[in-house]
């Protein structure tokens, strides 16, 4: 995901569309597209402050409630699956999650490693 616009760019294009001009022509003026000057007039009107949005996750997921309930399952039965984790949780706590979702929690945690099968 790309940066915001700077700040001194959308109020640049707002001051040039309240003082008479089309979009188009702020557009073109301010080498920008049509829909940002658009969007930025809407914004300034709906929220009066031309700040960008938040971007990327915010860090809150199905599983950062059960953090501590997977840590604690896995240090009582430390041979579990993933498969056999994501089933409990929908059974335990009604999450309906990918098993790549635990995965990567598990990564996170610090609790997973790639199991080698057996030597002969």
């Amino acid at each position: 995901m790309g940066k915001p616009h700077p700040i001194e760019l959308r109020e640049r294009a707002v001051a040039l569309v309240e003082q008479g001009n089309t979009h188009t022509e702020t557009a073109r003026r301010l080498c920008v597209s049509i829909k940002f000057v658009n969007d930025m007039v809407r914004l300034k009107r709906e929220t009066g402050s031309l700040e960008p949005k938040p971007q990327g996750n915010p860090g809150y997921g199905k599983l950062s409630d059960v953090t501590a309930w997977v840590q604690a399952r896995i240090a009582a039965k430390p041979d579990l699956t993933i498969d056999e984790l994501t089933a409990e949780l929908g059974v335990d706590h009604g999450l309906k999650v990918h098993r790549s979702s635990v995965g990567r929690l598990l990564h996170r945690l610090g609790l997973s490693h790639k199991k080698r099968p057996a030597s002969p």
